[in-house]
């Protein structure tokens, strides 16, 4: 008789998952196993998602494999992750984080070490991206003792643990993550497993099989096949639906109780990329602004809360008063257009036919009526619009559709501010500038009231609305919520009993 050598245990899940997604890859019906995800995306997002970020499926499997020191509950509310639990010192100088006891996919223990080299990786790349939020007054990371590490500020930066909870500072070494579960690769699916069990942290479980609704079967697809593949019960739960897919919703005769928006802040707008003597004249670009119908672009995604917006500034936010409205908001439709047809007449007088706009959008029917309304409207002040695809580098006007990470007007002004290449005042960016270097509120705020209003003015980004998130969720599902960070941890998810 021959004994089959033990495996290890922080293999055996990763076996497990292997066999129970081969067992069920031939279901036609999400039924009582593990419980079956679509998200909208590709490959490579969950392939090399810190690349591919901020794409929903490079979120999500981030965020499932590889969390931060914290990270947001189903309602976008911060909870602890890999730090069990933390203190703020030093009027808000000094954040130190105590890790739970976790491990590396090859078993070996996290150390603050580990944690601090890695996080201060991830904090000089978001400076380099935002280098007017929140990590730029980040003086050292430093681990303490073995569990222990301190994040040390110039000044108090009072959005921290939200920026700190994003996918991008998410804890990831080369092997992998820390949880909350483990992947195995079969097919074009991932078979994800509860990392507790994985590591043998759960040490009164050694033997217990893992329960099939505590696993998950994650898909990154596109729109219309995540559609189908949910409206035919072969998936419980779709995340990641934007503006761009929402339009084949209604064709695919998905129920409408399914369908789930999140209440989420951002930016939902054109930022003006190119240059030249065209969109270098101040009165161009704001001809452009107030040439679009807003109200018509809330007819095409008419989703029950959403609102279009003329604004950079969804709210006062720590802004300290009410968003700067256009100058022309208090116009028509038909003054607006009049207006801006006279500013393009006077310039073709002196320069000739302006050459055609090249918009940048994404994919997908939605993009498609937006790009059919812009091209309309700037058609009405005498403007060519062609539509080009979103990573295309020369073109003029380039969408943007992001959820505020952190609720700051800081983000928003710096997400299209002179670092992104967006077109930009240099004296907005100089008060950007002086609002990070502030050292205390008043001054901030007066900075950044100062910046809000030359941004504005210079209509260098064209707001559109708010960012459109939708999830379709099964009834055979608890434990989602409307979430407003658009966040939907997949170990929050639980099946209800039949």
């Amino acid at each position: 008789m021959s004994v089959r050598p033990a495996l290890p245990r922080r293999y055996r899940p990763l076996f497990a998952a292997v066999a129970a997604l081969a067992a069920v890859s031939g279901c036609s019906r999400e039924g009582s196993g593990p419980v079956v995800v679509s998200v909208v995306g590709d490959r490579a997002d969950v392939t090399k998602p810190l690349q591919r970020l901020p794409n929903p499926a490079a979120k999500l499997i981030l965020e499932a494999t590889a969390q931060g020191l914290v990270g947001f509950d189903a309602s976008g509310e911060i909870l602890p992750a890999l730090a069990q639990r933390w203190i703020v010192e030093d009027d808000g100088r000094s954040y130190i984080f105590r890790l739970r006891r976790a491990f590396w996919p090859d078993g070996t223990r996290v150390t603050a070490r580990d944690v601090a080299r890695i996080l201060l990786s991830r904090i000089v790349v978001q400076r380099r991206l935002d280098p007017d939020g929140p990590f730029d007054a980040v003086q050292s990371v430093v681990p303490m003792t073995g569990e222990v590490i301190e994040i040390k500020l110039t000044v108090a930066r009072p959005f921290l643990l939200q920026i700190l909870a994003q996918p991008q500072m998410a804890i990831l070494a080369r092997e992998g993550g820390t949880g909350p579960y483990r992947r195995a690769q079969q097919g074009q699916a991932l078979f994800l497993t509860p990392v507790d069990r994985a590591t043998g942290d759960d040490e009164t479980a050694d033997d217990e099989p893992i329960p099939p609704s505590q696993t998950r079967v994650l898909r990154a697809e596109n729109a219309a096949l995540a559609i189908i593949r949910f409206r035919e019960e072969q998936a419980a739960l779709v995340l990641g639906g934007r503006f761009a897919d929402l339009p084949l919703l209604l064709p695919a005769g998905v129920e409408r109780d399914a369908v789930r928006t999140d209440p989420v802040q951002g930016l939902l707008g054109l930022a003006v990329t190119g240059r030249g003597k065209l969109l270098d004249d101040d009165y161009v670009r704001a001809a452009i602004n107030m040439a679009i119908d807003r109200a018509s672009l809330s007819d095409l995604f008419p989703l029950s809360g959403w609102a279009t917006s003329e604004q950079i500034l969804p709210s006062a936010l720590d802004l300290g008063r009410s968003p700067t409205a256009p100058a022309w908001a208090g116009q028509s439709m038909d003054e607006r257009r009049a207006l801006a047809s006279a500013t393009m007449t006077r310039w073709r007088a002196d320069n000739g036919d302006p050459p055609p706009l090249r918009i940048a959008l994404p994919q997908g029917p939605g993009a498609t009526l937006i790009f059919g309304l812009l091209r309309r409207d700037l058609a009405a002040i005498g403007l060519t619009a062609v539509r080009v695809a979103i990573n295309q580098k020369d073109a003029d006007l380039r969408l943007i559709d992001e959820v505020a990470p952190y609720d700051s007007a800081l983000w928003y002004l710096g997400r299209v501010g002179c670092a992104r290449a967006v077109h930009c005042s240099d004296a907005a960016d100089a008060a950007l500038q002086s609002a990070s270097l502030a050292s205390d509120s008043d001054n901030r705020i007066a900075h950044i009231s100062q910046a809000e209003a030359l941004m504005q003015a210079h209509n260098g980004y064209i707001a559109l609305g708010a960012p459109i998130r939708w999830s379709l969720v099964s009834k055979r599902l608890s434990g989602f919520q409307p979430s407003r960070r658009a966040r939907h941890p997949l170990n929050h998810l639980f099946r209800r009993p039949n």
